[in-house]
């Protein structure tokens, strides 16, 4: 019997698999690395730029990154339910694997940090005059990545939230993603058709997956596919 799952000769994700032989899973030749998503300094610098009178520019350019955001958390839980229970919102699953682009190999053992807004776009530490207690962590969680660098996650679509008087962030996950010998990865995961979604400054497109609807007898919930490429450390 095949080592190899159903889900592995199913599953294709944005990279693909190239090759599922005896030599084990590979990386297709033109993979690029997963793109970052900045640090909390590239926040502050686009809120401070925007909190401005705006002037239309003559020409639009991409944002070059998207940003780590003010409410992650260090020592989230190791667990693969992000949200607490009851938690309310639309069930989401995340799935995917970690590359690593030298070797286009998947990179077992490799820690993801995962947190995101609840279904009404507010973070468990949004609010600074009722932080959350020392060792509760909500909608927040940490992964590590099985023998074939596969992950795996339940949570909640989250949702939107405004940064200032018409200026929305769209539904996103944010992603810290580390592995010795590997450049840390901060980033964010985003969903197509999300309204939001062409007026945000800080979205990547190649971060934008698809969601599609799948049912468990009553239950309607959305499955998505986020794979990742880590970039080795520089030397």
């Amino acid at each position: 019997m095949s080592k190899y799952s159903r889900r592995d000769f199913l599953r294709k994700g944005a990279l693909g698999v190239a090759a599922l032989g005896a030599g084990g899973l590979i990386l297709r030749a033109n993979a690029e690395p997963t793109e970052t998503s900045g640090d909390l300094k590239d926040y502050a610098q686009i809120v401070k730029a925007e909190s401005q009178p705006r002037v239309a520019p003559t020409s639009w350019k991409p944002t070059p990154d998207n940003i780590l955001g003010p409410f992650y958390r260090e020592g989230a839980p190791y667990r693969a339910k992000i949200t607490p229970p009851l938690e309310p919102g639309k069930t989401l699953l995340i799935s995917g694997r970690v590359w690593g682009l030298d070797t286009r190999r998947p990179i077992a053992h490799a820690t993801i940090d995962i947190w995101q807004a609840n279904t009404e776009g507010r973070y468990d530490n949004s609010d600074p005059n009722s932080p959350p207690a020392k060792g509760i962590f909500k909608n927040r969680a940490r992964l590590i990545t099985d023998e074939t660098g596969n992950y795996e996650y339940e949570t909640v679509h989250p949702g939107h939230y405004q940064l200032w008087p018409g200026v929305w962030r769209p539904s996103h996950v944010h992603y810290l993603v580390q592995h010795p010998g590997y450049q840390t990865l901060i980033t964010q995961l985003y969903f197509r058709g999300d309204p939001h979604n062409a007026a945000d400054r800080f979205i990547k497109e190649s971060l934008i997956i698809p969601l599609h609807e799948d049912k468990a007898g009553r239950i309607t919930y959305e499955t998505g596919t986020f794979d990742i490429v880590l970039a080795p450390a520089k030397k």
